[in-house]
């Protein structure tokens, strides 16, 4: 599917594949229209809730709230996860055989006014507690670690976005610290499937960036985002320049397509090109396949990976999932395939509380050992 990486001299044969990939998306987006929506993991979203109202009573569908939503004003949304795996395959779940608060979330939004004069600016900001709030910090700071750094701290507390909205035009304009656009699953919990995460998350994908974004929907239909950062995982700091372009389009009714590059620096030694292309398609009312691919060829590093998901929708209170994994670090040559292949449940019992519990396998194996690693995890999200 892929060509093999010529570690000694062939560059223009790589050089060559960018561009075959390149050309085969932009005739597909040429072909249709999607929005950002529509590829999304089949989990539903946070609850929202706005501070300038009266609490405890229950939402309008039901489901317990702290304060009573309305769309305006500074909105906040939260969850709290707890979780629990007998192994760990160092990707982000790094604390075995102990029960413990993953993510305890909130986040703060004021909506942009796009019918105001001028920007009609709102806010956004995230604060995470857990054990999984390091893996937010801005680890790719040059001077990170040091007295001083931002949001890079040795302990469970993180701010992981901090950014400013507004219009210019027809644009929407994000400035600031926000998470990244590359990629499928994403940091939030309940944004994803799974309880763990894909080995092409964790090695070939920034978490967040710093800089600005630009997003449009064109005449066409497509939804076209472009932009630039201080490199990856940075906050508030530079590691140079580095562009983003993003892409999404749909075809037909029941394919979506989504392209996101970056290129530049990504820290302060590093630099070449990276992307993801995800494929969303919808079989039937019950069941969806997605296909991602990630691919980074930079001065220090060539990996390359592909992700297949499918899902399956039972009931209201239960959906099935499964997810195979192929990657690759192919920096030094006869580095051999990783594997991985989970299958999980999401259960979302009845209640006036959004709860969602999580149980799951994780198995993985190589090229280069006989060895099979196989890891039970399970967690529950309760949003409010």
């Amino acid at each position: 599917m892929f060509p093999e990486k010529k570690f000694y001299g062939g560059d223009w044969e790589m050089k060559l594949s960018k561009f075959a990939l390149l050309g085969a998306f932009a005739f597909a987006v040429m072909t249709g229209s999607v929005s950002a929506d529509e590829l999304q993991q089949p989990v539903l979203e946070p609850i929202a809730y706005t501070l300038q109202d009266a609490a405890d009573s229950p939402s309008d569908d039901g489901t317990w709230s702290l304060f009573k939503r309305d769309g305006e004003g500074l909105e906040i949304s939260g969850w709290t996860q707890v979780g629990y795996h007998d192994g760990s395959t160092g990707l982000f779940n790094t604390d075995p055989k102990s029960v413990g608060v993953e993510q305890l979330w909130f986040a703060f939004d004021k909506a942009s006014d796009s019918d105001a004069e001028g920007f009609g600016l709102g806010y956004h900001f995230d604060l995470v507690y857990g054990r999984h709030a390091e893996e937010t910090a801005a680890f790719s700071n040059p001077n990170f670690g040091q007295a001083g750094d931002w949001d890079t701290e040795d302990d469970d507390w993180a701010m992981p976005q901090l950014y400013l909205t507004g219009h210019l035009g027809d644009w929407d304009i994000t400035l600031g610290k926000f998470y990244t656009l590359v990629g499928y699953e994403v940091v939030q919990a309940n944004g994803n499937f799974f309880y763990s995460h894909a080995k092409t998350m964790n090695n070939s994908e920034p978490f967040t960036h710093t800089g600005v974004l630009a997003s449009k929907t064109t005449e066409s239909g497509m939804d076209l985002t472009i932009g630039w950062t201080a490199g990856w995982d940075t906050g508030f700091d530079s590691n140079g320049s580095n562009g983003i372009l993003a892409l999404g389009k749909s075809i037909g009714d029941n394919i979506g397509l989504n392209y996101v590059t970056t290129f530049g620096d990504i820290s302060e030694t590093e630099n070449g090109y990276s992307h993801s292309i995800v494929m969303d398609i919808t079989l039937g009312e019950r069941m969806s396949y997605v296909f991602q691919s990630d691919y980074v060829d930079t001065n220090q590093r060539y990996q390359i990976g592909v992700n297949q998901y499918v899902f399956y929708t039972v009931s209201d209170d239960v959906a099935l999932g499964a997810r195979l994994e192929w990657w690759r670090d192919g920096s030094s040559p006869g580095q051999d395939s990783e594997y991985s292949f989970t299958t999980g449940v999401n259960w979302r019992p009845q209640s006036s509380f959004d709860l969602v519990v999580r149980p799951e396998v994780r198995i993985d194996w190589d090229d280069q050992t006989d060895n099979t690693e196989t890891i039970f995890g399970v967690d529950a999200i309760l949003s409010y």
